[in-house]
């Protein structure tokens, strides 16, 4: 059954129907979802939700849809990583990395609220969906659309990397190159879902597309054994993904299905366009919209529609922020694919180096437990790092030439000489693995907690 109760603005609190509106006729707010939580206590539980598929619907009951879900059976549900080689480097306690890298069917985390997004759209009678993107939301749009068949419109910057470009094409919607940045084809879009009457994602139907997001933070809680972190560490392009994320953690506290340990979020950007950190630094409520100047396209907006509500995330859970230079980002980026196997966008690389900058200056304590938000994955953006890693070496098809490549000292004279891996020295140990499935997961129980649930990804 459904517990939505319709929409419902959130500076006004002026209700409506469910219908493809995003803002209140009475004050311009944005509108947000409205569920019956009292109905929902009892009924919605963790044995419910285990019960569940292993994808976001388990969470179905806590989302804004009314009948089946229509796409999207498959995403959701990824791993939440126990990073012991990182932690060890860092010299902190316990930290977590939830890789939604690994999100089917396009690697990132928009496949959480594109599914929903479209579920609904097909529920209020749309035949045609679209979006404005920086290119992880239009690779899942194209997708899930493919799967529903929906047609789709897909506009996206001028200037965005090769593999997201293909990534949306091989689906076969209709893709449009917008001689402008973000914000400008937010803009337009705005105007085409006005005049055709589309159902745009991130426009008209934002205010479903947005509950998506909350799957994220549902499935780190579940994962961790029904704990919350104390620390979760998350990007911020739109503004979409955090306050979801603390509005999921929220929930399940008012359900009591989780403990209330005050959990604090806290929001990274790229250096190159930071308006809400630079906000949340500044002590303001305001958002000044910058113009993009970062390798961090997916995260590159100048003028994020939920900024405002990042901010009131972060402060009102005792957060914070802090942003990453594009130097930093790469390193990051290297970093956590040489010390955890995980490959992210830049996107990930700006939220794990800001981890770093609030851990170092003392905003995350080192001994308290910290979830990292991957949200993308670094397949789609070779261009940042193709210049940043050393070329492989060329030798002679002979053991010879390998003895001299690999003898100290000897491997300028073939070309290139062993590298050193970033955390060589820290005497890291594999990481824990204990028995019921964990090995295939990637997830790890907390050291001094135990764990509750199965929660193995098929």
């Amino acid at each position: 059954m459904s517990f939505v109760l319709g929409l419902k603005c959130r500076e006004c609190g002026q209700t409506y129907p469910q219908k493809g509106v995003h803002v209140c006729e009475v004050c311009f707010g944005p509108l947000e979802v409205r569920y019956d939580y009292a109905a929902m206590r009892g009924r919605v539980t963790r044995q419910s939700i285990q019960s569940g598929p292993r994808s976001l619907w388990r969470y179905r009951d806590l989302l804004p849809i009314d009948g089946e879900p229509r796409c999207g059976q498959h995403s959701g549900f990824t791993p939440l990583r126990r990073a012991c080689n990182l932690q060890r480097v860092w010299g902190v306690r316990e930290l977590y990395i939830k890789d939604d890298s690994a999100n089917y069917p396009t690697f990132s985390y928009k496949d959480r609220v594109v599914a929903v997004a479209l579920t609904k759209a097909m529920e209020l009678g749309y035949d045609t969906v679209g979006c404005a993107s920086t290119g992880n939301l239009a690779n899942s749009v194209a997708a899930h659309a493919a799967i529903a068949g929906l047609k789709a419109f897909v506009l996206i910057p001028h200037d965005l990397e090769q593999g997201k470009v293909l990534g949306s094409l091989i689906f076969g919607p209709t893709l449009v190159r917008i001689q402008g940045n973000y914000d400008d084809v937010n803009r337009l879009c705005s105007e085409i879902a006005d005049k055709y009457k589309w159902a745009i994602v991130n426009v008209n139907l934002r205010p479903f597309y947005t509950e998506g997001a909350k799957t994220y933070g549902f499935e780190i809680a579940e994962q961790l054994g029904w704990q919350l972190p104390q620390h979760t560490v998350c990007p911020t392009a739109g503004g979409t993904i955090l306050p979801k994320i603390y509005k999921a953690y929220r929930e399940l506290i008012e359900l009591g299905l989780v403990a209330d340990n005050r959990p604090k979020i806290y929001s990274a950007q790229a250096a190159g366009c930071n308006p809400v950190v630079e906000a949340i630094c500044a002590g303001r409520d305001l958002i000044k919209p910058q113009k993009p100047h970062t390798i961090a396209k997916s995260i590159a907006i100048g003028n994020p529609a939920d900024g405002y509500y990042v901010v009131q995330a972060a402060r009102q859970s005792g957060g914070w922020g802090a942003d990453a230079s594009d130097e930093e980002i790469v390193e990051a980026i290297k970093l956590l694919a040489q010390t955890e196997g995980i490959w992210t966008e830049p996107a990930g690389g700006a939220t794990l180096a800001a981890t770093k900058k609030l851990i170092d200056s003392g905003r995350i304590p080192r001994q308290e437990s910290i979830c990292v938000c991957i949200t993308g994955n670094g397949l789609k953006t070779v261009e940042v790092v193709v210049d940043h890693l050393p070329p492989p070496a060329s030798i002679a098809p002979r053991l010879e030439a390998f003895d001299r490549f690999i003898t100290p000292g000897q491997g300028a004279a073939t070309g290139t000489t062993p590298p050193v891996p970033p955390h060589a020295g820290a005497a890291i140990q594999p990481p824990r693995i204990s028995h019921g499935g964990e090995a295939a997961t990637g997830y790890i129980a907390p050291a001094s907690k135990s764990r509750r649930g199965d929660l193995r990804r098929g």
